[in-house]
């Protein structure tokens, strides 16, 4: 998986109590504690490189004495992490998230200090192993097989800079990239490693790249118009077959996965059938049910993709990327003002109820 790290295990320990002083009623300080503090420009990789021991644990509180009664409280650890990250218990119980740069989480709490309600001993500070999940968050999630051209997309409608080749499986780790308008509106775009087959049951890349479609608001199907063959031991399957595969895999991870708005992006318009195949898929689309028929009953989604908006383009001409750049943020526009609008109703009926 390249030197990409989105999972890492980590073991937290909140401080030690101080003690108490027995002879005067002095109470010792509480023990330090452990935080995850959410920060841009950092990565799990960059903490697994500067803390190879992945221990972080917390100050011990000060002892009461006859100059401090009470006592002071011991240094909190902060780890920052990068935003996007799921705290797991190690049952693999989420336990709190992280979105936003600046959101803070208690991982581990110190323990009390001595105080006549501990018989003046002090407690021991919490301690766990936790593992930190990471999500990419973009606006849009680039999602297909190998080599449908989603690297050459995302260098062509942003600045990212993506390793591209014309065999399968040149992306291996995720890239962000950001489209920018003429008025500086920024979108951000995921681009991921390519679904296979069996993605689903953790088959190639599996849930390591579907678990960063998750936080994607929108996807964009990138899709070869003349249809996809992984290895001459795999069989050929169409641009619509392709489609519906996606979908497929989609759906037997998080069927939630499909509520999200998505487009579809029609590849490689430059080459020579280009034209026929995509009236055939185009008819296709417009009428799945009629040809669901040709298809085995295992490839076939139980709900299909409704597509905002289908667009035909060429990464190699550059043919329709500006069209797809202005339906992108169009459709990021309307879901904005969607959610909007159903938290202004949300506002008016708790108004109306109180």
């Amino acid at each position: 998986y390249g030197n990409f790290i989105d999972a890492l295990r980590l073991y937290v320990r909140g401080g030690t109590g101080g003690m108490g002083y027995p002879h005067l009623g002095g109470e010792g300080g509480r023990g330090g504690d452990v935080w995850f503090v959410a920060q841009e420009r950092t990565t799990l990789k960059s903490i697994k490189d500067r803390y190879p021991q992945k221990r972080f644990v917390a100050g011990t509180g000060a002892n009461s004495s006859v100059r401090a009664l009470k006592g002071e409280k011991g240094k909190d650890c902060e780890v920052h992490v990068p935003p996007g990250i799921s705290v797991l218990c190690d049952d693999g119980k989420r336990i709190g998230e992280l979105n936003a740069a600046g959101e803070r989480f208690l991982a581990a709490r110190g323990g009390l200090g001595g105080s006549l309600a501990t018989n003046f001993v002090p407690c021991k500070g919490q301690r766990r192993i936790v593992q930190l999940d990471l999500k990419l968050i973009a606006d849009v999630g680039l999602v297909g097989f190998p080599n449908a051209g989603k690297s050459s997309l995302l260098s062509k409608i942003s600045h990212a800079k993506p390793e591209i080749a014309n065999y399968a499986f040149t992306t291996i780790q995720p890239q962000l990239g950001k489209i920018m308008y003429a008025d500086y509106k920024q979108i951000s775009v995921a681009d991921l490693p390519g679904l296979i087959e069996g993605a689903h049951a953790n088959k190639g890349m599996g849930h390591k790249f579907l678990k960063h479609v998750e936080r994607t608001k929108q996807l964009l199907l990138v899709v070869d118009v003349c249809g996809f063959q992984l290895s001459v031991k795999t069989q050929f399957r169409t641009a619509f077959e392709t489609v519906l595969l996606l979908t497929k895999e989609l759906e037997l991870y998080k069927e939630e996965l499909l509520t999200k708005p998505a487009l579809l992006a029609i590849n490689k318009m430059d080459l020579p059938s280009a034209k026929d195949n995509l009236s055939e898929l185009m008819e296709q689309l417009h009428n799945p049910q009629g040809f669901l028929h040709l298809l085995e009953e295992e490839m076939i989604p139980a709900n299909t993709l409704e597509f905002r908006d289908v667009i035909p383009i060429s990464t190699h001409t550059g043919e329709g990327i500006e069209e797809l750049k202005a339906c992108i943020r169009k459709s990021i526009s309307e879901e904005a003002e969607q959610e909007n609008e159903e938290y202004r109703k949300k506002k008016l009926q708790l108004l109306q109820t109180s």
